[in-house]
Parts: C-alpha cells; sequence; structure tokens
C-alpha cells in the first residue's frame, strides 16, 4: 500500500501538475486551490459555468506562478503585492476575504475565457473553516477547495469503475490530491484515518461527485460519463461518491511511493 499520486491544483478548477513531494499545511497542499476565479459579484467561478478552464495550465517557476492556455502565457507573483486591494468573495455559500492579483492577469483571462472575472489569493490571515459537521476541531481550515483541505483516491476504483464503462477515464476526471495504489476497490469507504509517511489525516466523509467529472480534461468537451455510471452503483443519500476527503492532523511532508497505513471505522 503506497502512495502512487501527488497533485496541486494551485487555481481553483484550472489544471494542476504532478509532484513527487509536497508539503501538507492544515489547509491543504502547499498552494493547493490559494487562488480562485470570482466574476462580478465576487461570486467563485468553476468548470460548472466555464469548462474552458480545465484547458488553463499552471506550473510554479521563479516565485511565479505561470498560466498557459494554448500558446498564450501570463504570469503572476506566489505572494500579491500587500497593498493589492482586498474583496470578500463567496465559495459555496461562505464569504472569504481575499486579495485582487495584478489587473494584466485579470484582463488576460477574462479574454481567453470569454467572460469577466478576476483572479484573487486567499492569504494566510483569512479563515475559512471546514463544515462543523464534519471538522476533526474547530480550528480546521480550508482554502479555495470545495468543502476540505484534501480528496483522496484509490487507484482500484478507478480500475473498478472503467470495467463498467465503455470509455475508460483516467483519474484527472476527479481531481485528487493524493492517489494511493494496493488496496481493494472503494476499500476507502472503510477508513478513519490514514498515515502517509509520517503525516496523519482525519477521513471527514466521502466526496460527493458533480458535473465536473463528465468534462475531459485535456478537451474541456462536456459528456455523460462517468457520472451516469458512477450513479448506478455509488449513490447513498441522494449523493454519487467518489474519493475521500481527508483533514491533516499535523503538518508534514509527502514523499511519492510513502507507506500508507489506514486505521479502519
Amino acid at each position: 500500500m503506497k502512495l502512487s499520486g501527488i497533485h496541486v491544483y494551485p487555481v481553483k478548477s484550472f489544471a494542476g501538475f504532478s509532484q513527487t513531494e509536497a508539503f501538507v499545511t492544515r489547509r491543504g497542499l502547499l498552494m493547493d486551490r490559494q487562488w480562485m476565479l470570482v466574476d462580478e459579484d465576487g461570486d467563485f467561478l468553476s468548470q460548472r459555468e466555464c469548462p474552458e478552464m480545465a484547458l488553463v495550465k499552471t506550473a510554479v517557476v521563479d516565485k511565479q506562478l505561470h498560466l498557459t492556455f494554448g500558446i498564450e502565457t501570463c504570469s503572476v507573483p506566489l505572494l500579491p503585492l500587500a497593498d493589492r486591494e482586498r474583496l470578500w468573495v463567496t465559495v459555496w455559500g461562505d464569504e472569504v476575504e481575499a486579495q485582487l492579483v495584478e489587473e494584466e492577469a485579470n484582463s488576460w483571462l477574462s479574454d481567453i475565457l470569454g467572460t469577466n472575472c478576476r483572479l484573487v489569493y486567499m492569504p494566510e490571515a483569512s479563515r475559512r473553516l471546514v463544515d462543523r459537521q464534519y471538522a476533526n476541531s474547530k480550528d480546521d481550515l480550508v482554502r479555495f477547495a470545495d468543502g476540505f483541505p484534501i480528496l483522496l483516491t484509490n487507484e482500484s476504483s478507478l480500475v473498478w469503475l472503467n470495467g463498467h464503462l465503455q470509455q475508460p477515464v483516467t483519474m484527472s476526471r476527479f481531481r485528487p490530491n493524493l492517489v494511493v495504489s494496493g488496496f481493494e476497490p472503494f476499500e476507502e469507504d472503510q477508513w478513519k484515518e490514514v498515515k502517509i509517511g509520517e503525516v496523519t489525516f482525519a477521513v471527514a466523509k466521502p466526496c460527493a461527485r458533480c458535473s465536473i467529472t463528465t468534462i475531459e480534461p485535456t478537451t474541456a468537451k462536456r459528456g455523460k460519463e462517468p457520472l451516469r455510471t458512477l450513479a448506478q452503483f455509488r449513490t447513498f443519500d441522494g449523493k454519487v461518491l467518489f474519493g475521500q476527503n481527508l483533514i491533516p492532523l499535523q503538518e508534514g511532508t509527502l514523499r511519492l511511493d510513502s507507506t500508507v497505513n489506514v486505521r479502519y471505522k
């Protein structure tokens, strides 16, 4: 049982990148969902409204966040200038204080995506709490991810799902942070706690999947799978489930191929 994938998505709903190691903060992997697009009212944007967001690639080079769309590129500092405008933004009903990035990036993103939008950054002073119903403590925080700091998926569960699909899909459809191998399909449903290397996580709840899983990340084309098939086998209380939401119980470094140990419910 080992850690077979580490993925960071600096901007919510943009493409992410893989790493061989990553630092886990109490809010998730370092820089994961640190940025987010908002509309003119400050409400978050995602692939649900704008599937082309899947085509914006991200990379971190020389203390800059590089964004690429086709042959066009744009960069913003990893840390916005202190005097950048602050504003309140909304993500899934949570109001969070954020900072605007440089106007050049906002214009570039609005042009390539065909909608007026702004890129915002969550500074460390901002606080967005994990849903109290599932939090491990009252101080559990999350950045701009949908609800939890970490999403984990199981390679065997994807193999099982692809066995029921006419056209197999890759794990990128599910946008996980951590991927594990060596377990039985959906064995993760029975986990209470996961220890990867020296970092321990509480398993908060299964991840309810949405229409973003039906968007092919390399083309931004929307279909019906894998959500349609997944719904036939993995619907509980009206929600289609794949993967587990985790809450870090400590900070530390994760490395690819680290041993994964679990505690069962």
